[in-house]
Parts: C-alpha cells; sequence; structure tokens
C-alpha cells in the first residue's frame, strides 16, 4: 500500500508538470531589461531594442497574434532576432515567415543565423524569403543607427557552425571574423550573435552589447539554481537569461520562444525581450 501511494504520488507530480509545462510553453512573456553604458551616446538614451531568439518555427495564436501583439505594445525602435527561426529537426517554415512578415511593419528587423539554419536544407529557402519581405540579413555585416546626429553600430554574426563542426575551433574563427567585422571608431557597438557561452570571444573583439539566445533559457528552471542544461554548456550552465556583465562589456541572453530537441521547458516561459539603452551616470 504505501509503495502505491509513493508511485500515484510521483505520478501525479509528473503529470501536473507536463501540463503546466504544455501550458506555460504557449504563454509568451515580455522580460525589460535597461542595461546602462558609460560610452552609450547622449542620443540613444532610452533607444528601444526588441529581441527575439529561437522560434524554432513554433506559433503563438492564430497569426502569431499572441506574439505580435507582446512586440507591438513593447515600441520597439528596431526589432533584432539572434537566430534559430526555424528548426532542422523539423520541416517548415510558415510560422517564422508569418512573423516577420507581420514584425517588418512594426520597426526595421535585422536577422542573424543560428546552428538550426546552419543545419537545415531550408535556410537558402530561409533567406530568400526574409529578404523579400524586407528582412535585414545581418550575417558577418554591420548597419549603422542613427538618432538625431549620433549613430551606434549593429553587427551581426553567422552562426560559427557554418564555418566549422570542430568546437575547439568556435572561439578562435569567432573572434578572427570579428576583428574583421567590427569598426575599431565605432562609438558603441551592440554585436548580434546567437552563442551565449562565447562571451568572453565577443566582449574580447570589441562589442559593447552583445544579444544571444541558444540556451533555451536552461530549459527547466529551478529555485535558487537556475537553468538546469543548454547546448554547449552542459549542466547548470553559466548564461541562459538576462544581463551579463564582464570587463566592462555586457551580454543580455534571451530565454527564446521555441523548443527543439526537448520539448517542452518548466519554470522557463518563452520570451520576448525588451531592452532599452541608458546612460551609465
Amino acid at each position: 500500500m504505501a509503495f502505491l501511494i509513493v508511485f500515484f504520488c510521483i505520478a501525479a507530480v509528473i503529470i501536473t508538470a507536463l501540463f503546466w509545462g504544455m501550458a506555460e510553453n504557449r504563454t509568451v512573456r515580455t522580460t525589460e531589461l535597461r542595461p546602462a553604458f558609460s560610452s552609450l551616446p547622449a542620443a540613444f538614451e532610452g533607444f528601444a531594442i526588441v529581441q527575439l531568439s529561437d522560434l524554432h518555427n513554433a506559433r503563438f495564436g492564430k497569426e502569431q497574434n499572441k506574439l505580435l501583439s507582446r512586440i507591438r505594445a513593447a515600441s520597439p525602435d528596431v526589432i533584432v532576432v539572434t537566430g534559430d527561426l526555424i528548426d532542422k529537426r523539423r520541416a517548415g517554415m510558415k510560422n517564422a515567415l508569418r512573423c516577420m512578415e507581420r514584425a517588418v511593419r512594426i520597426a526595421p528587423v535585422w536577422y542573424v543565423t543560428g546552428n538550426h539554419e546552419a543545419k537545415s536544407k531550408e535556410y537558402p529557402a530561409l533567406r530568400t524569403a526574409l529578404e523579400a519581405l524586407g528582412v535585414g540579413i545581418l550575417c558577418d555585416r554591420c548597419t549603422t543607427l542613427r538618432r538625431g546626429d549620433a549613430c551606434i553600430t549593429l553587427a551581426g554574426l553567422s552562426d560559427v557552425r557554418f564555418f566549422t563542426n570542430d568546437k575547439t575551433m568556435f572561439p578562435e574563427n569567432v573572434y578572427n571574423r570579428l576583428k574583421a567585422l567590427l569598426p575599431e571608431d565605432a562609438a558603441f557597438t551592440v554585436l548580434l550573435a546567437h552563442r551565449p557561452e562565447l562571451f568572453s570571444v565577443y566582449r574580447a573583439a570589441g562589442a559593447d552589447l552583445t544579444l544571444c539566445g541558444h540556451a533555451h533559457g536552461g530549459q527547466f528552471r529551478l529555485p535558487l539554481v537556475g537553468g538546469v542544461v543548454a547546448p554547449e554548456q552542459g549542466l547548470f550552465p553559466k548564461y541562459t537569461k538576462g544581463i551579463y556583465e564582464e570587463a566592462g562589456k555586457a551580454m543580455i541572453v534571451s530565454r527564446g520562444l521555441g523548443n527543439s530537441s526537448v520539448p517542452i521547458r518548466l519554470n522557463n516561459p518563452p520570451e520576448v525581450v525588451r531592452i532599452v539603452l541608458t546612460q551609465k551616470r
């Protein structure tokens, strides 16, 4: 009898967690972050960036209405997408393209690739479709954002999986590409890059603020512990969500929106990140 009681209690906890996770995975939340920088031009005080990451072609309501309402309510000056719009394990890009089609009507959209684009046969078609929609493909490119008489640099990095599968070469490959890409005379640089585990490389190459995804918030989040597992970082990863500051540089990691090989999140709802740039005083 005692065994049966324990068994049913454990089963009830598991079933409850699964239903909670399924419900939570359909609910998009907005997280607002206000990183401060002494090097930020005064004209960019209050500049709002909405970051989307790791959609994995997921759907959030009819015509992506749940997701788009969050984006619209955030009143972005620019929208950035930090990789994995599609999923290498599942064919299809309809939901991803519908999101981008509507997002470009709200604010300019800039996109960089993730590891799933690097391994998906659909990526060439995705890129063509995004360009036709007016999404800026910022892979290994820079653009200038202007506000009044001031400007900052927005740079984007293709995922390293496009260049090598040897993980020991990831830091060197990324550093060399960034040193060739980032302008040394930029007043302030925002970098879009998929992988947070390479933060030390991004800051060493000169990025003031790097926006990443990939970690899915650690997939399952535990009180006092944080994320449980993330790609390339393994168990109890260091970089999973929010702001990280090291050596005068900062990185923001989005929990992302969709799922891939692990089909469910717990205590880790999908998020739209609203980033408000501020001057450090």
